[in-house]
């Protein structure tokens, strides 16, 4: 009997068939020496064990140690990355760095990331000291650690640089001759020690809070440009100049034209633009509308056929009128009239109930008592004006008065342009198409609130809350590139139609409806909103591993999904 010795290993035996098959089996073997041969002993067939099961064994007998992955690799830790390898890649092909600060320095570096910060996990200041390091933010910038009032250091050192870093971007982005936009909005504010923090207009629904006021100028198709803070009780038209001089003075533009919302341009205002030689496209108010059609410069049988016209009026020499009717808010606003005229009829018919009622609480009421009543409820609904009211001793009554509602019917859906601009320079229906340009600048402000968060704003010093808003107003330049390049991603219209009528709705194109009808894009991915895709590229993480029991590390991200594939794609970005 040969001694029983020898090492264990796995036999692969391939064996020809019939035709050109071929056997493959997997011997367990035991090899030994045999008066000088080499023999082999079978030991056992793994031909039935998965190829995984059989490589194992192989393994094992050859002598490693096999052990679980989970047991071998350790993630150390994993920090999300996608998003800011899109925003800050976006940062650097804007050549925002560069902008800010010629030169590398912490500030900048600072000051870049709280710009970031607002579009990944806007937050306080402090919040942003430890929100830098969930993420690979602060890994990307070399930022280390950050200190609260290393942060409020670099927003007094940026704000130093506002006026060249605007003046750069009205370089890049206005063109002499061409369009500004210009609006105005406010946020509301937490605390009372900020000089600028005061009483107004809130635009936020915010009654009886402190806010402050600011201005911003925009290109023509958007792109905010530069930005000034005022008391929050400054009102639209006090605005104005400091925004003129901004754009002729400052960045140099001897001829442009200004967009602004019909609150901004008063008759002064408008002199001093006319002598500046500043043009202006602006909208006139409701009573400046009622005046022109009492006067009968505006015939209001021009638009039983058309929605467009031009005229002049003696009121405004030298300028060119543009009446719009838009027939879709003419419709809503008859019956958002006749629904509040309505309401204030149940309200004055329960308080003529009171009275003529036997048993009515003002049964046999004196005038004033009842006068006190009805003042009350008839203006809860704002109709006071269009109802008559006839009080007496124990006695009342109303009625509409239905020449007045005719009157005001007649110029629903109607407004009127006016601008300096002549018609070599922009036709009539340039001027609408320019006017309503006004809406990018008030979506500026809608995602400043809502996603950048430019309010509640806490800071008190008057330079920390300038500070703020030019903050926000750079996270939006960059927000704004984003959602340029990610348009094909979201539910953005890539092709929307420009109406041969400029007065009519917008329609989104085919492209878009199937778009939004479908929730798809046209390669197929699921629509996004642009907070949901940013969130989306987020869940691409850089990973740091760790192998066991050397404890070699390595970094390894995770493997972008199609989805994000093309998102870095479209922004030209190797995240």
């Amino acid at each position: 009997m040969p001694k029983r010795g020898g090492s264990v290993h796995v036999a692969t035996i391939k064996t020809k068939g019939a035709g050109d098959r071929v056997y493959v089996s997997h011997l367990l073997r035991r090899s030994y020496r045999e008066d000088g041969r080499v023999r082999h002993e079978n030991l056992g067939n793994l031909s039935h064990l998965p190829e995984a099961a059989i490589l194992a064994i192989r393994r094992v007998l050859a002598g490693e140690t096999l052990v679980a992955a989970e047991d071998r690799f350790e993630i150390e830790r994993s920090l999300p990355h996608g998003h800011v390898a899109a925003v800050l890649g976006t940062v650097r092909s804007l050549d925002l760095e560069r902008l800010v600060s010629r030169e590398p320095s912490r500030e900048r570096d600072l000051a870049v990331a709280l710009i970031c910060q607002r579009l990944l996990a806007p937050g306080s200041k402090l919040s942003a000291t430890r929100r830098f390091s969930q993420t690979t933010l602060a890994e990307e910038l070399s930022l280390g650690e950050v200190g609260e009032a290393e942060l409020l250091s670099a927003m007094d050192w940026l704000l130093a640089r506002q006026e060249r870093i605007e003046r750069a971007l009205a370089r890049r982005h206005l063109e002499p001759g061409g369009f500004v936009l210009y609006d105005l909005s406010s946020s509301y504010f937490e605390g009372r020690c900020c000089p600028l923090a005061a009483l107004g207009h809130s635009r936020d629904g915010k009654k009886g809070t402190l806010q402050i006021t600011y201005g911003l100028i925009c290109s023509p198709e958007g792109r905010p440009v530069a930005v000034e803070v005022f008391p929050g009780n400054t009102q639209d038209q006090q605005t104005l100049p400091a925004a003129v001089s901004s754009v002729t003075e400052r960045f140099g533009c001897e001829r442009v034209i200004f967009v602004g919302d019909r609150g901004m341009l008063t008759e002064a205002h408008a002199e001093t633009l006319k002598e500046r030689e500043v043009g202006f496209i602006s909208a006139l108010g409701a009573p400046q509308l009622k005046a022109l059609a009492a006067s009968g410069e505006l015939q209001l049988s021009l638009f039983d056929e058309c929605n467009l016209a031009e005229i002049q009026a003696r009121e405004f020499p030298g300028e060119r009128l543009i009446v719009c009717r838009n027939p879709a808010v003419a419709l809503e606003r008859r019956r958002k009239r006749e629904e509040l005229l309505r309401a204030t009829e149940g309200e004055l018919e329960k308080v003529r109930a009171m009275v003529l009622n036997p048993r009515g609480r003002l049964r046999n009421a004196d005038a004033g008592t009842i006068g006190e009543r009805v003042g009350r409820v008839s203006n809860t609904y704002k109709m006071a004006k269009h109802f008559l009211l006839r009080i007496a001793d124990g006695a009342f009554s109303f009625e509409r008065k239905e020449d007045g509602i005719a009157r005001e019917a007649a110029l629903d859906g109607l407004y009127v342009l006016r601008t300096t601009c002549t018609a070599e320079e922009l036709g009539t229906r340039a001027v609408v198409r320019a006017y309503k340009q006004l809406k990018v600048a008030e979506r500026a402000f809608h995602q400043m609130k809502s996603e950048i968060l430019v309010r509640p704003i806490h800071h008190h010093l008057e330079t920390r809350v300038r500070a703020h808003v030019f903050l926000c107003m750079l996270a939006y330049y960059v927000t704004f590139e984003l959602r340029e390049r990610l348009a094909p991603l979201l539910f953005t219209d890539d092709t929307p139609l420009a109406p041969a009528d400029p007065v009519a709705p917008a329609e989104r194109s085919a492209a878009g409806k199937a778009k939004a009808g479908s929730k798809l894009t046209a390669d197929g991915f699921r629509a996004h909103s642009f907070p949901d895709l940013l969130a989306e590229l987020g869940t691409l993480c850089r990973n740091e591993v760790r192998i066991e029991p050397d404890g070699h590390t390595f970094t390894q991200l995770t493997k972008a999904n199609p989805l994000q594939e093309r998102a870095f794609e479209l922004l030209n970005v190797r995240p």
